[in-house]
């Protein structure tokens, strides 16, 4: 971890995440050797970069410390983050900055199909913060970004990662009527940890809303993701598959937690590749049609060709 101190500005600048301040630090055990990554300074990764930076857009690569981002970026694969830059929950996992954000960018949704356009992007992923603040979370502007993405790149297949619009009537049938090919929300974490981990949700809440998408279109995709290591025990996570396919969910990601900062939760145990290779093999027994579980799996790593086998896996089950 490294702090950066600044020490020309006059001005105070706002904590990123005010409310873990004073909480005490949190120490995780050291990294293993198979949580190691390279760092990012490829050509690929520059123009990447440059494109995003050039339409203003933020991406969950950088707010959330993707440990993932040379290797997507070098492809020319981001997950735009739309809706800015500030979220209205604060997690205890989640590096992206916490407070009360600015209205919306009533030209973002061009922005980002400019910017899909110009990478050459078969397959994009689009997520976003928790608008708390809106009538209706953000719903009709995931709208409006998958309509001009459709409009600039008609055959860009849409994967989008949302929020849980909690008490939003009308915002989930919203985002579906705008059609995605995948819609993913992420449970997270086991319900135990929900008080610790992610207090701003509920449980069944999420699991319900994946359900109704599936209720509303059976042809779009559904996914949802874990992260394992924040004090979880193995039967909760298998308890979790099963509530996962009561709701028809066809896409299941599991991946290690990695803290952020010391003052978000600890990391309380790594969980070894083998570990992940058991929990592979067990959610497809449970019928998921796409697994992804290991140390460095993350919602939107590999998301293209992740895609192309979920579309082989439905056509193989005549689906």
């Amino acid at each position: 971890m490294v702090t950066i101190v600044d020490t020309i500005s006059t001005s105070q600048l706002r904590p990123r995440h005010p409310e873990k301040v004073n909480r005490p630090d949190a120490v995780s055990p050291p990294k293993p050797d198979w949580i190691r990554v390279r760092a990012p300074n490829t050509r690929g990764y520059a123009d990447t970069r440059k494109i995003v930076k050039e339409n203003g857009l933020v991406t969950v690569c950088e707010e959330a410390g993707c440990p993932n981002i040379g290797e997507c970026w070098d492809k020319k694969h981001a997950t735009f983050m739309i809706m800015g830059d500030t979220c209205t929950r604060a997690c205890a996992f989640c590096n992206v900055k916490t407070g009360m954000p600015g209205a919306l960018d009533a030209i973002e949704p061009e922005h980002v199909a400019e910017a899909v356009s110009k990478l050459g992007l078969a397959h994009v992923v689009i997520t976003s913060v928790d608008r708390d603040d809106l009538a209706d979370g953000g719903a009709e502007h995931f709208a409006q970004v998958i309509r001009a993405i459709r409009a600039r790149c008609p055959t860009t297949t849409i994967e989008i990662l949302t929020p849980d619009f909690l008490r939003k009537d009308g915002a989930l049938e919203r985002v579906v009527a705008a059609k995605p090919d995948v819609f993913n929300h992420n449970l997270e974490t086991v319900p135990s940890r929900y008080l610790t981990v992610r207090p701003g949700a509920r449980y069944f809440h999420s699991i319900r809303l994946l359900q109704r998408v599936k209720e509303i279109d059976p042809t779009i995709f559904t996914k949802s993701g874990i992260m394992v290591g924040l004090g979880e025990e193995r039967h909760e996570v298998l308890q979790v598959m099963d509530d996962l396919r009561s709701a028809e969910v066809d896409f299941l990601t599991i991946g290690q937690y990695l803290q952020p900062t010391r003052k978000h939760h600890a990391v309380m145990r790594y969980v070894t590749p083998d570990e992940f290779a058991g929990y592979e093999r067990v959610a497809y027994t449970k019928g998921f049609l796409m697994v992804s579980a290991s140390p460095l799996t993350r919602s939107s790593h590999h998301a293209g060709e992740d895609f192309a086998k979920l579309q082989a896996a439905r056509t193989a089950r005549g689906r």
